[in-house]
């Protein structure tokens, strides 16, 4: 076991990968501080008449900007990390760094290694955060965002029908979602496309307070029982029950997928099938995203190098230029993809990786050029 560790010391964490792996995930999370900070600032100034009128309290104002980081710091991660790479190895370049340790007998492929490692480092990141991080913060930043930049307005559906169940289908005459109770509500129950439960209640509160989902506080029951030709009647005045959904059910929240972790994703869609639900491939595309996207720094990485790692006259303007038009190509195909897949029959898998595909291409032809 020793001797395995000393291997992997001496030959994958040399001191010329940990120099480029200090050097790359340094630049990486400097121009993330400094880019963020920039548009905190920004986002604060232009947004401050509102947070004005609308009293937005001073700890939410922090809670929200700590939620407001990590959201826009890895919607923009793939875009930090071709800057990093090619800002510090044009910099190595320059300094004839680069030349001396290919001197040494280092080839592309080896000079390569410890930027996939540095790219695993903030590709797992990047998964953690898009898929357990952000969406929790984005719950409380969304909400911040509607109540004090754009003055939430109230929140009231009518006349929801969804199926709930296999075959129990829910209505709802009236829903108010700030006080989350629903008026002239019913429940019915299907066997073999025969009625055989039929529930109203006059008034439906969702229990927020309770340790399950999914948990209504229901008053002024009736239950209509039936059995071939017979029928029974009960009334109840307050019953408690699991009926499954919620009230975001009942609203189009913009931006609802961002605010849900992969678990509560993968229930959500589940559910919105059962429904027959129309809208149910933003959520696919979104949970597919999640595993695709941090690939991108792989990607991004390897091209970031193979434009970047040779000295040139005019310094690291035509690669930066270079790499900042391939990364705005990736983000622009990101969100065609994502649009096709959600207006067409296109897979949502296909949507999410589409990108990383062509770019891997890319990025294969590079650097066989490179080796070249």
């Amino acid at each position: 076991m020793k001797k395995y560790l000393k291997y992997i010391k001496r030959n994958l964490f040399s001191r010329f990968d940990r120099y480029i792996i200090a050097k790359f995930l340094g630049t990486y999370f400097f121009s993330i501080i400094l880019i963020i900070s920039i548009a905190v600032v920004f986002d604060f100034s232009e947004h401050s008449d509102k947070f004005t009128m609308y009293h937005a309290p001073a700890l939410g104002l922090f809670k929200y900007y700590l939620n407001f980081i990590p959201f826009y710091t890895n919607l923009f991660s793939a875009l930090f990390v071709f800057i990093a790479v090619i800002f510090f190895t044009s910099k190595l370049a320059e300094n004839s760094e680069i030349i001396a340790m290919m001197s040494t007998g280092i080839s592309i492929g080896r000079l390569l290694r410890p930027y996939l490692f540095s790219s695993a480092i903030i590709a797992l990141m990047s998964y953690y955060l898009g898929a357990e991080v952000i969406p929790r913060g984005s719950v409380k930043r969304i909400e911040f965002e509607m109540r004090y930049k754009q003055k939430k307005k109230p929140q009231i559906a009518e006349h929801m029908q969804l199926q709930v169940d296999t075959g129990v289908i829910a209505y709802l005459d009236y829903f108010d979602g700030d006080r989350k109770t629903g008026y002239r509500f019913s429940l019915d129950k299907f066997q073999k496309k025969s009625l055989v439960s039929h529930l109203t209640a006059q008034r439906i509160v969702y229990d927020t307070l309770a340790d399950e989902r999914f948990h209504w506080k229901l008053h002024d029951v009736k239950i209509r029982t039936l059995q071939g030709l017979r029928e029974e009647i009960t009334t109840k005045a307050f019953i408690d029950s699991v009926i499954i959904m919620e009230p975001s059910d009942f609203f189009a929240i913009e931006n609802q997928q961002q605010a849900l972790t992969n678990q509560e994703l993968l229930d959500y869609i589940e559910r919105q099938q059962l429904r027959g639900s129309s809208n149910v491939k933003v959520f696919q595309v979104e949970y597919h995203k999640r595993f695709a996207d941090p690939f991108a720094a792989f990607i991004l990485s390897t091209i970031g190098l193979c434009l970047s790692f040779r000295k040139r006259k005019g310094g690291m303007g035509a690669a930066l230029g270079t790499g900042l038009a391939l990364s705005a190509g990736y983000i622009m195909l990101q969100t065609v993809s994502s649009t096709f897949a959600i207006n067409s029959d296109w897979p949502p898998i296909l949507a999410a990786w589409v990108p990383n595909i062509l770019f891997t291409t890319i990025a294969l032809i590079l650097y066989r050029k490179a080796q070249r």
